[in-house]
């Protein structure tokens, strides 16, 4: 079982599975109610909302494309509808590049999928569930934002440099969002994953072990999507009372410098 405290409601964007599913169930357990949302729901839908009812939180799916704009103000009031409120948005949901290769050859049709996914969805679904929580009182002590970045957002990739480019615009928005919503008392965090084992890492395995074993994190291992779900868990718990725009780095030390 979870946490018995009940801490609200919180709206996970690409929840179903992966690194979204780390994050349902760890703030499940520590005491969320929480809305999947998501292009499909499956049986990888219904696997995650059976493991958040085990925690003893309720749980709903809201299918929806972060990336069609027109469709956001229907899929969030569906969200908010599902449990009558939204403490706590999760920005999760994204997609990598179409295929990788020479930063002189990225195509439209591939930078214009990872900014309109990964960044301008996110920003307007941010920006609607925003306003919905400056006009609601909040249901709980503590209403938080925190987007899911990458730590590409500072660390360059060239074969997928309109992925990097995406991630580094979140960063701002997070910062822009932590500013604007401050002195509401709606927390805004960014989370940087590093190398997490999940399907979008799957084809890169073997590079990625090769890394690992060689030392490129001073944690020798894979991240896994508990890792950044405790971390998301904490922000939302209110864990970090008086930090604003924080950015948490789950990444093993990848982006530590060291001489």
């Amino acid at each position: 079982m979870g946490d018995a405290t009940p801490r609200g409601i919180a709206l996970v964007t690409g929840g179903r599975r992966g690194i979204g599913r780390g994050i349902a169930l760890a703030l499940a357990g520590s005491g969320f109610d929480i809305v999947i949302n998501d292009l499909v729901e499956d049986e990888a839908a219904a696997e995650t909302v059976a493991a958040i009812a085990a925690l003893g939180r309720r749980a709903a799916v809201v299918v929806g494309d972060i990336g069609d704009i027109a469709g956001l103000d229907k899929m969030v009031g569906a969200s908010w509808e599902r449990f009558g409120a939204i403490d706590c948005l999760v920005n999760n949901a994204g997609v990598s590049v179409l295929s990788r290769g020479d930063l002189l050859d990225v195509t439209l049709e591939s930078y214009d999928r990872c900014l309109d996914i990964n960044l301008r969805g996110p920003f307007f679904l941010t920006q609607k569930i925003a306003r919905r929580m400056l006009k609601a009182p909040p249901a709980t002590g503590q209403r938080s934002i925190i987007t899911i970045s990458s730590v590409s957002s500072e660390v360059v990739s060239v074969a997928r440099g309109e992925y990097c480019i995406s991630k580094a615009g979140l960063s701002m928005m997070s910062k822009l969002f932590a500013a604007r919503l401050a002195e509401s008392g709606i927390a805004v965090f960014e989370v940087r994953p590093g190398i997490i084992r999940t399907d979008m890492t799957r084809p890169s395995a073997d590079r990625l072990d090769q890394l690992i074993a060689e030392g490129i994190t001073p944690i020798r291992r894979w991240g896994e999507p508990d890792d950044v779900g405790r971390a998301v868990a904490t922000l939302a718990a209110g864990g970090l009372p008086f930090s604003v725009g924080e950015v948490v780095h789950v990444d093993g030390g990848l982006t530590l410098k060291t001489l």
